[in-house]
């Protein structure tokens, strides 16, 4: 499991650095590439082919929030692209994403993909053993909405980034998609939500699961409507929102927790 995130984090690395060289690249060229540069590692995309998914990895710009079909529309200066990789390695899934700034993003851009950075990383700080799978959306949200207090100690937060704020923006996290359990499987239980809710389970060593909080910007505090493109896999924003995410798969131990990817 761990060579396998290692490859996939290695993977979104290399898909990063074809990113520099805007403004010739299209999606579609990230995905051949990074398709052979997985192959070439002897391992293979584990987004290809399942369910019919047409391409190595997913590529979502823009108010495309989720399951973007890699295409040939050049990134253009101002994009917001995440880029989503998964890997299968020796029998093992690692998944991991990342949104890029394409050149020169606007304030509220820059703001949007600091937002999202950062949701991700207080929802891993409530992770570890014993502790319940509902802690990690109600600490999204609190941030999210301004009322979060983080678990570190203040020691520890001096060294973090704290909440931006900027004015005229309102945040939503998207419930259309989940975290999810890896491992053998691309996607099983447990299902990581990552607003409020009332999910009973608690860590135990060993589960192993992605975090991943869609951050949707908008002007209005209520959630904004998703719908599904006719190939069946984009989902984009209703109102053409902008979304972000940032993903990581990561362990539970007996101490805390590992991040693998």
């Amino acid at each position: 499991m761990r060579r396998a995130c290692a490859l996939a984090r290695e993977s979104l690395d290399y898909a990063g650095h074809v990113l520099g060289t805007w403004p010739a690249v299209t999606t579609l060229q990230i995905d051949a590439l990074v398709h052979n540069f997985i192959v070439s590692r002897g391992a293979y995309p584990s987004p290809l082919n399942y369910n019919g998914f047409p391409k190595s990895i997913c590529t979502s710009v823009n108010n495309i929030i989720s399951h973007g079909i890699p295409d040939q529309r050049p990134l253009q200066e101002g994009d917001i692209v995440n880029i989503d990789v998964t890997v299968y390695l020796d029998g093992y899934h690692g998944d991991t994403s990342r949104s890029f700034a394409i050149g020169n993003v606007d304030e509220k851009g820059k703001h949007l993909l600091a937002t999202a950075y950062e949701a991700r990383r207080i929802g891993i700080d409530v992770c570890g053993p014993n502790r319940h799978y509902r802690n990690i959306g109600k600490a999204i949200h609190d941030f999210i909405h301004g009322s979060y207090s983080s678990p570190i100690s203040s020691a520890q937060q001096s060294n973090r980034k704290q909440r931006p704020s900027i004015e005229d923006i309102e945040y939503t996290i998207c419930n259309a998609f989940s975290g999810h359990g890896i491992g053998r499987e691309f996607h099983t239980r447990p299902w990581i939500f990552h607003s409020k809710n009332d999910e009973p389970e608690v860590m135990e060593p060993g589960d192993c699961f992605t975090i991943e909080p869609i951050v949707l910007q908008t002007g209005i505090r209520r959630e904004t409507p998703i719908w599904i493109w006719a190939d069946g896999w984009t989902a984009s924003t209703e109102n053409g929102a902008r979304g972000a995410v940032f993903e990581h798969t990561i362990i539970i131990t007996k101490d805390g927790v590992d991040i693998l990817t």
